[in-house]
């Protein structure tokens, strides 16, 4: 028996998705993003010399194949990301219709989305009557502020104060298929917001809405608010088993880091390490050490796109690559003969684009573990048999095995 461990590397995406033209951000049709392309050219330009400089340096990453996947998937000689791969590298393109957390991470898993989500208009009120009013029931208040589209950090400076003065919760959406609440960890209460989410969600998923997220936060008026990392999804459970159930249903280990209980609303979950970015690069290292024979790792890293890519932030997402990068030789030297690693992404986020919503684009698929060579274009779907495959399990999803 090997084990795997499967890393979604949130937003990172690597351009050409075909059907890109049904997807915009301000009314922009997403043709052309593609978040590792131009934040490297950004950064071979001297456009993303902030806390950083210089040509984009993720060497670990472009051994695998990054580089190479970039120009497979779109088409663009990424600058700085040349290396000749010594892994196996591929692009993987979603036929799920969204760019969100839970189709990519649903397709990944190896089930494709059968349905069309439902999304909020982008007016206001943003929530039709019946939605406010459990809020408020749930709540024990008589309103909500916000009830619009908005980004998750302007809002804060927007309404933070308000909330502070009147306790009702800031309820808000994007373009993707969620409700998010936002709410004082400490003067409206951290279970409090948690009991809220919790209540409506049935109502929200009944409708065909992905999640309803707490965004708890801190801080005061003065010094300004800010998003602690206490986040947490109440997302629609899979209409079909994935390869987290697969893996668990066998009776083995299937250990998550980062939002994946959240995802998957903890179905087919062991445990579960959650944190800021570094304190799960530490959770990830720890299991490569003491992850059992047969297991699934799964993880996830938000900060890509939580941080940088909705913010537009390119100097931002480029540091944070190469911080990612420059960790893993700690997490490869833990490595077992047969393990398995596969980095992926579950959309884009380009932040050299319009808008501040996901980009949709093909993500790249880098193995460590089964030699060299090209995988070329795949499916999502395809890495959950991959895993499955190598675990030895019955695959029951939609993909096919590169292995």
């Amino acid at each position: 028996m090997t084990r795997a461990f499967l890393v979604v590397l949130d937003s990172v995406g690597i351009g050409g998705a075909p059907d890109a033209d049904a997807f915009f951000n301000d009314g922009t049709p997403d043709t052309g993003a593609n978040t590792v392309g131009h934040i490297a050219e950004a950064c071979a330009e001297g456009r993303a010399d902030d806390g950083r400089e210089g040509a984009l340096m993720m060497p670990n990453l472009d051994r695998l194949g990054l580089g190479m996947a970039v120009k497979l998937a779109s088409g663009l000689i990424a600058p700085g990301l040349g290396a000749e791969p010594w892994g196996a590298w591929g692009a993987a393109t979603e036929v799920s219709k969204g760019k969100d957390t839970p189709s990519g991470h649903w397709e990944l898993a190896g089930v494709p989305v059968p349905f069309d989500w439902t999304y909020f208009p982008d007016e206001e009120p943003a929530f039709p009557p019946e939605i406010t009013a459990a809020i408020c029931k749930a709540a024990g208040v008589d309103g909500i502020l916000g009830d619009k589209h908005a980004s998750g950090t302007v809002i804060l400076d927007e309404l933070g104060a308000e909330h502070m003065r009147t306790g009702l919760p800031i309820c808000y959406t994007s373009a993707d298929s969620v409700l998010q609440i936002a709410a004082h960890e400490e003067a409206f209460g951290l279970e409090r917001l948690y009991a809220l989410c919790e209540a409506i969600a049935p109502m929200l998923h009944e409708r065909r809405v992905g999640r309803v997220i707490a965004r708890p936060f801190l801080g005061d008026a003065e010094t300004g608010f800010e998003r602690t990392v206490n986040r947490r999804d109440f997302a629609l459970a899979a209409p079909e088993p994935t390869l987290l159930d697969w893996v668990y249903d066998a009776g083995r280990p299937m250990h998550a880091v980062g939002k994946i209980g959240d995802i998957f609303a903890h179905r087919g979950v062991t445990d579960n390490a959650k944190g800021t970015d570094e304190a799960l690069m530490e959770a990830l290292i720890g299991l490569a050490d003491t992850a059992e024979d047969g297991s699934l790792t799964f993880a996830n890293f938000v900060e890509f796109d939580s941080k940088y890519g909705h913010r537009r932030n390119v100097a931002g997402y480029a540091r944070h690559l190469e911080w990612f990068d420059a960790q893993l030789h700690r997490f490869f030297d833990r490595m077992k003969p047969g393990d398995l690693v596969i980095f992926t992404a579950d959309h884009g986020n380009d932040p050299t684009w319009v808008g501040t919503d996901h980009t949709r684009e093909r993500v790249p698929v880098l193995c460590h573990g089964i030699g060299t060579r090209k995988l070329g274009q795949i499916g999502f779907a395809d890495v959950a048999a991959s895993v499955a495959d190598h675990l030895g399990l019955d695959q029951r999803g939609a993909g096919r095995s590169f292995l």
